[in-house]
């Protein structure tokens, strides 16, 4: 911005101390230094703005030499391509039909059917195991929970 020599500002404080005051000084200096945070911030939201404008454009540019690029590619695959049929066309049209037209696929495979019965689920612990340790295996009902764990009554 502006270049400032260490006399310079010198100069500068003790010409703002004679004509501010010892009183005044610190509240105009906090008062500058927020101006200038203020403007500097704003410089560099300009300066930021114009490199986005500027990048924006460098990626318009390439996007467009890409496209072009592209299009050049295909209209040469394009022309290759018929080149080549009008070849083929040349060369296989003196065979006649002696020659199979087309190679042998092999029919798509048929559907089998997994065999798979999902609604029965078998675990990997057994019954027994299950048992002696007292896992649930068949949910309660909230009747049956609750006549389960009512307290008995002493008679």
């Amino acid at each position: 911005m502006i270049d400032l020599g260490i006399s310079k500002i010198a100069l500068i404080g003790a010409v703002a101390l004679i004509v501010i005051g010892p009183e005044k000084l610190p509240r105009v200096a906090r008062t500058v230094g927020t101006l200038l945070g203020k403007a500097q911030r704003y410089v560099s939201d300009v300066k930021a703005e114009v490199n986005r404008s500027m990048e924006l454009d460098e990626l318009k540019k390439m996007k467009e030499t890409v496209e072009s690029a592209a299009r050049d590619v295909e209209q040469t695959i394009q022309t290759g391509t018929a080149d080549f049929e009008k070849q083929w066309s040349e060369t296989t049209a003196g065979l006649g039909s002696d020659s199979p037209g087309t190679a042998w696929e092999p029919p798509p495979p048929e559907y089998k059917h997994p065999r798979k019965k999902w609604r029965l689920k078998q675990g990997a612990t057994p019954q027994w195991y299950k048992a002696r340790n007292g896992v649930r295996t068949r949910a309660l009902s909230g009747a049956a929970r609750v006549a389960r764990y009512r307290p008995q009554k002493f008679n």
